[in-house]
């Protein structure tokens, strides 16, 4: 028996608690497919009935101060969750698409509970244990557990991005985070890549005059 796949959802009101009441429903999302540079953070995140996070919401909306203060209120009130990094070789060998699909079917892998149901932030996902899954655009912005799990992916991997950036300042990724900002070009067209850059991406791949003195 293959998973049931539900239409993709393009609305709802803004934050359900969850789509499918009383069955045990993960809300999956990954931050950094942008990046030029870095690992794609995978999230899974399981909420209980009666989770209370005030404020939660898509990160994309909300400050990094506020990622940061509410990520510990859903690391403590989520039934279960968990972070998964595809680094730049899988996410160069799968493509981007592939390697976040692989990254949250292996967040969800982590969770010590097994889900009932999967929301996935987005259009695209692969069956995943015979579990029935909806991918909701924008989902981020309409599901709750959808947005706990894209503010574990991008505060977890902005901690990593600011370690990262100890080891090479000049490319500016304790601010930029990785991503294709002016500042970030200039440092790669200037020092070259480092060993943490997406070959596959546009800006990072090699050309015929790189070979020449």
């Amino acid at each position: 028996m293959s998973a049931r796949k539900s239409e993709t959802s393009h609305c709802a009101s803004p934050l359900a608690r969850f789509m499918q009441e009383g069955r045990i429903e993960a809300g999956c999302d990954e931050a950094g497919r942008g990046c030029l540079c870095g690992p794609v953070s995978c999230a899974a995140v399981i909420l209980p009935p009666d989770f209370d996070i005030p404020g939660l919401n898509d990160s994309k909306k909300l400050t990094e101060k506020r990622r940061r203060e509410l990520r510990p209120l859903i690391e403590e009130q989520a039934l279960a969750w968990s972070v998964v990094m595809v680094g730049p070789e899988r996410i160069d060998r799968l493509n981007i698409l592939q390697a976040s699909i692989t990254g949250m079917q292996e967040a969800l892998e982590a969770l010590s509970i097994l889900p009932e149901h999967i929301l996935v932030d987005g259009n695209r996902f692969r069956p995943w244990h015979d579990i029935p899954y909806t991918t909701v655009v924008h989902g981020d912005a309409l599901y709750a557990s959808i947005a706990a799990a894209s503010i574990l992916a991008k505060t977890h991997r902005d901690e990593l991005m600011e370690r990262l950036a100890a080891d090479y300042p000049a490319y500016n990724w304790a601010k930029n985070k990785g991503y294709p900002t002016s500042d970030h070009r200039a440092a790669i067209a200037t020092y070259g890549l480092t060993p943490h850059h997406r070959r596959s991406f546009a800006p990072c791949r090699p050309t015929l005059f790189d070979n020449l003195d």
